[in-house]
């Protein structure tokens, strides 16, 4: 699902203007300690998937939701990595709509399923070391995220 119907209505009053939103993101790893990195269709970058949080969802309930819609997975949530914010995590998208995101990241694990893109947001996956980051087109907030990410994963997932 592209936009909550929470989301739509609420564009529907405010148009194209800025919006602050909060939203989560999985940081899901493999037993080898790679990453699932997801590349989005609307943007054709790639990212550690994730979307909006709805009107009383906990956001560890988001996280679930989301890596279950955009990839068919299910994953247990080990903890949270962090929450960021700030001029990286702006984007304007296609059709004008203005948002700064405020991510809440989570470290995730598989334990259902295999990963397999939705087909609207999502067009493929990939698993990845800390090392392929560098050859991978990503969106802006990345470099602030993944370094803690991995350093998370290090010190605390396995």
């Amino acid at each position: 699902m592209a936009m909550s119907p929470f989301l739509a209505e609420l564009r529907a009053k405010v148009g194209t203007d800025l919006l602050m939103l909060p939203s989560v993101c999985g940081c899901v790893f493999d037993a080898s300690g790679r990453l699932l990195v997801a590349r989005h269709g609307d943007a054709g970058v790639w990212a550690a998937p994730g979307g909006g949080v709805d009107p009383d969802e906990r956001p560890q309930d988001a996280v679930v939701r989301e890596l279950r819609e955009e990839l068919a997975i299910d994953v247990a949530v080990r903890g949270l990595v962090g929450v960021y914010g700030g001029p990286d995590f702006r984007t304007v998208y296609p059709n004008g709509h203005q948002v700064a995101y405020v991510i809440a990241v989570y470290a995730c694990v598989v334990v259902a399923g295999t990963p397999t893109p939705d087909g609207e947001e999502i067009n493929d996956f990939r698993w990845v070391t800390e090392q392929d980051l560098d050859g991978l087109t990503m969106t802006p907030w990345t470099p602030h995220v993944l370094p803690d990410v991995f350093a998370w994963w290090r010190d605390q997932g396995r």
